[in-house]
């Protein structure tokens, strides 16, 4: 995999374009400030008098509908939820003329069929490997953020230059831009968060708690070492590795950790996360997800409402009114 610094790519590129961000959602918003701090001119495509359309209006936007951002543009982003991209594809599909070039940050909807744009139309992709307020902050202090730049498609031969071009005006810093396919972006984000980030931590999680309650520790105490501690060790393997981690820990924690993690994460569990890798391969995630939001998401409803009934929810909310009212008071003294 090719990494890319800042000096290797041309940031006047994106000057020159003027650029159409469709959705003022959490990653669009920071595109769009983040461009227009480097100089881009930037319009935003956003519903007549919805609340997005307002908070960009607050920031001295333009806004327009989707369809006249697109066709106003040079450079168009569609960054609103991945569910909706086919239907707003369709909506502004008839501006994408060929000068144009047509952007994602996330690849699903395009590396699964969903959306087939025409051959002589440049595709790009540009997706930050950070949240969007992540994102502006690390561009306002120059820290810079992670890109994976790529391309679907580049009949003009200009589009993976202009890729560079904008992830390097989005980034704010040199933190380094990975060149991605469509394909490599959409599998890894899908199974890192399934596997790890969304599913596999808060079940391991809610787990280890359900575990010291059920043998009659207190939940307070459950919450602490299964919930709170878990931020100060991911902070320690994200500044310096799993190594690193061991080496800041006890060697009491350290040896019951390498024991023990492999009985957690056990090979049936391992052969759990190739299923998920697989089901996410074949497109059948993406279908079953899809089919979700024609049916009204009433199952993620009911998934909700049962994860809010656990344990977790109704401790932590108590251990974290008490740490702030503690915060707060050890400030006013």
């Amino acid at each position: 995999m090719r990494i890319y610094q800042a000096s290797e790519t041309n940031p006047a590129l994106i000057k020159k374009q003027k650029i159409a961000i469709i959705g003022y959602g959490n990653q669009g918003a920071a595109h769009a400030e983040n461009l227009r701090d480097s100089s881009a001119e930037v319009i935003i495509g956003a519903r007549e008098n919805s609340q997005k359309a307002e908070a960009a209006r607050a920031k001295k936007f333009t806004v327009l509908s989707a369809v006249g951002a697109a066709r106003a543009a040079d450079i168009v982003m569609i960054m609103t939820p991945d569910e909706t991209h086919q239907a707003v594809y369709q909506e502004i599909s008839a501006e994408l003329t060929p000068q144009k070039i047509l952007g994602f940050c996330h690849g699903l909807a395009v590396h699964f069929g969903y959306i087939q744009p025409p051959p002589d139309l440049d595709v790009m992709l540009v997706s930050p490997k950070v949240p969007g307020y992540v994102l502006r902050e690390n561009y306002q202090s120059g820290k810079g953020s992670l890109i994976l730049a790529g391309i679907w498609q580049n009949p003009s031969g200009r589009a993976m230059d202009m890729a560079l071009s904008y992830a390097t005006a989005i980034s704010g810093g040199d933190a380094g831009i990975l060149e991605s396919t469509f394909g490599d972006e959409c599998i890894t984000n899908l199974f890192g968060e399934q596997a790890v980030l969304c599913g596999g931590i808060p079940e391991v999680i809610k787990a280890a708690y359900d575990t010291l309650v059920e043998a009659g520790y207190p939940e307070e105490l459950a919450y602490s070492e299964c919930v709170n501690q878990s931020k100060l060790l991911v902070d320690l393997i994200v500044k310096g590795g799993i190594k690193f981690m061991r080496e800041k820990i006890s060697n009491t924690a350290e040896y019951g950790g390498l024991v023990s993690g492999p009985r957690v994460i056990n090979d049936g569990v391992r052969a759990e996360m190739k299923e998920i890798l697989t089901e996410i391969r074949s497109g059948a995630f993406a279908q079953t997800w899809m089919d979700e939001n024609k049916n009204g998401l009433k199952n993620l409803q009911q998934l909700r409402q049962a994860e809010s009934r656990h344990g977790t929810e109704k401790t932590g909310q108590q251990m974290r009114s008490l740490m702030q009212g503690s915060a707060e008071d050890r400030k006013a003294s």
